[in-house]
């Protein structure tokens, strides 16, 4: 997929599962937590998160100012949902992922920006401040000037998929 030369849209997420990344947060503290995001949806119409994926920090460096998602992580979900194998396809993408800032903002940082790479995934940062959950920001790469742009990140009581809505 091919963000839009503008990016917009948003992230919306039910609160069990935003309960979730910042309890991950509060727990690995003074550590950074990290994991992926699991839904639908794209830069233009925004996101919808349906699963968080805890991993562990494999970050070779300080886990304090750096992460990593576990590779076996993200490739059991890449396969579960079809985007690599011949297992079949879900309706379920990887749209992104978690990670926290230790005593820092819900802000991007220099070495986040180093190491993005992919402009279709969302950047979901928990800002934690002396153990307690901060601030909660989503942001996704701009893909002409390689920055990021902060999108709104909307909690939800629960999240209406599709298929709720065809019912009703």
């Amino acid at each position: 997929m091919t963000p839009p030369s503008t990016p917009g849209g948003e992230i919306r997420i039910s609160a069990p599962l935003l309960g979730l990344i910042s309890d991950a947060a509060e727990a690995a503290f003074p550590a950074e937590c990290c994991g992926l995001l699991a839904g639908h949806g794209n830069h233009t119409a925004g996101f919808v998160v349906t699963r968080v994926i805890p991993s562990d920090n494999v970050a070779e460096t300080d886990h304090h100012d750096s992460f990593e998602v576990d590779p076996q992580v993200r490739f059991d979900l890449m396969r579960e949902l079809g985007e690599i194998g011949d297992g079949p396809k879900s309706d379920e993408r990887m749209i992104g992922h978690y990670h926290s800032h230790p005593n820092h903002p819900s802000e991007p940082s220099a070495r986040d920006l180093a190491k993005a790479f992919e402009p279709d995934l969302v950047w979901v940062i928990v800002g934690v401040k002396t153990g307690k959950t901060d601030k909660i920001t989503a942001h996704i790469l701009h893909p002409q000037d390689t920055t990021f742009q902060e999108i709104p990140l909307l909690e939800e009581a629960r999240t209406a998929y599709p298929a709720d809505l065809e019912d009703s």
